[in-house]
């Protein structure tokens, strides 16, 4: 995540992002997180500190409090920039929160003997490993759809572009291919925690943990995740492992690491302590488990709606493309005219706007209180013209053309102002 965050910086993205816009698109319920103009590179600054400070277990619990806080923080800034793997950073940096990942080969440990311990609870490992079962397992579930199996897509928009990639370009070109790729990262997915559960078949379940990320990295530009999810799998490796590692990087740094090998195991400091961190642990996996399931309580196609989209590991699933023409009405004239949207947004949140619904409804009420405040009309009626092709579909109209989406308040309701999907896409 240091290397994340640096990466961030130097390609002038925090400026790109978080700076230049005029307006920012908000989660629900944290509308109040906002960037904070210059000062949001000391939100970056701050992450990237307590990034190294959790690295070389310095005052750690503070650490990756801290690390946590400034990582969401920035996450909740502008949903326009929501992935998956940012999520994961999120709850995997907060259930960290709670594991005594300090207590061996870090400085605490080195100050603090106390504190050392060459053991650690076995559901402190094993609670990540859960989490990246989740990460792997619920990914796969969300394939098991019509689209991506029957149809290859949106492999079959996405891979044919990739022509310029040596050795393997022309094969992206062949139908087959395509749904040889989605196929395999179905199986890839809802299999590859299982294999690395199992001793006897860890190490090959790596070598394809390995092969996957790199050509998810060589086909899709996806930042850093894939070395996330490549390092992070190491967890599944016993101590023999890690403790060779750690040999390694011993003697690259001059450490003496048999000063760590004390046979202690870990103990909490109060009782009180393991059992509310235990409470939390199991509280958070309840949640992990059932919100991605969170969509069966909604009408429709999720694809469509994405009512109960986010947060649930669905991956590079679809190929979503929109128009959007907003009309402003002054309900005392009779007047109408249409919105610029480059007046407000940027090319990246017009993009995302145009075909997802809260964006949609957030950026009316912006332009009702932009044109209510500047302009003086007293109620405005805010509607839009609006288009979506949905995986290689045709175009569809996809709001309600006459409802006035002033009227409607941003919420976690079913959103009836929606046009029916004209298609269905069997599965999960």
């Amino acid at each position: 995540m240091l290397i994340s965050i640096v990466r961030f910086a130097a390609n002038g993205w925090i400026e790109k992002l978080y700076i230049e816009p005029q307006f920012f698109f908000s989660y629900y319920g944290f509308e109040w997180v906002q960037p904070l103009g210059d000062w949001t590179y000391l939100i970056f600054m701050i992450c990237g500190l307590s990034s190294i400070f959790v690295t070389l277990g310095y005052k750690y619990r503070f650490s990756i409090l801290v690390f946590f806080l400034s990582f969401t923080y920035i996450e909740l800034m502008d949903k326009t920039t929501y992935l998956n793997h940012y999520y994961f950073i999120s709850i995997l940096s907060f259930l960290m929160i709670f594991l005594p990942a300090h207590a061996y080969y870090s400085l605490d440990a080195r100050k603090n003997e106390t504190l050392r311990s060459q053991q650690v609870p076995r559901w402190s490992i094993d609670s990540i490993k859960l989490l990246l079962f989740i990460v792997y397992f619920y990914a796969g579930l969300a394939k098991l759809n019509s689209d991506w199996l029957f149809e290859a897509m949106p492999l079959q928009i996405w891979l044919p572009s990739k022509y310029s990639i040596p050795l393997l370009g022309d094969l992206l070109q062949q139908s087959w291919t395509h749904y040889a790729f989605a196929w395999a990262g179905a199986i890839y997915d809802l299999s590859i925690p299982f294999l690395l559960l199992i001793r006897k078949t860890r190490i090959f379940a790596f070598i394809l943990v390995v092969i996957f990320h790199v050509l998810t990295r060589v086909l899709f530009p996806i930042g850093m995740f894939p070395y996330i999810m490549i390092v992070s799998t190491l967890i599944f490796f016993d101590a023999g492992l890690h403790n060779r590692i750690l040999d390694y990087i011993s003697r690259w740094f001059n450490i003496t690491k048999s000063f760590f090998d004390n046979g202690k195991a870990y103990s909490f400091p109060q009782q009180w302590v393991r059992k509310a961190s235990l409470a939390v642990v199991s509280v958070f996996f309840v949640l992990q488990l059932l919100i991605p399931f969170r969509y069966l309580l909604y009408p429709g196609e999720l694809f469509w709606t994405e009512e109960g989209y986010r947060f649930s590991w669905r991956v590079m699933l679809m190929e979503k493309v929109g128009y959007a023409n907003f009309k402003v009405v002054n309900p005392d004239s009779g007047q109408s005219f249409y919105v610029d949207n480059t007046e407000f947004l940027t090319r990246f949140q017009e993009k995302q706007m145009s075909f997802q619904p809260d964006f949609i409804l957030e950026y009316a009420h912006l332009l009702e209180d932009h044109y209510r405040d500047e302009l003086g009309i007293d109620d405005p009626e805010i509607y839009v013209d609006s288009y979506v092709a949905l995986n290689g579909r045709g175009s569809q109209r996809y709001v309600n053309p006459n409802v006035d989406l002033t009227e409607i308040e941003p919420s976690l309701k079913h959103r009836t102002w929606l046009l029916p999907f004209d298609d269905e896409i069997k599965g999960l």
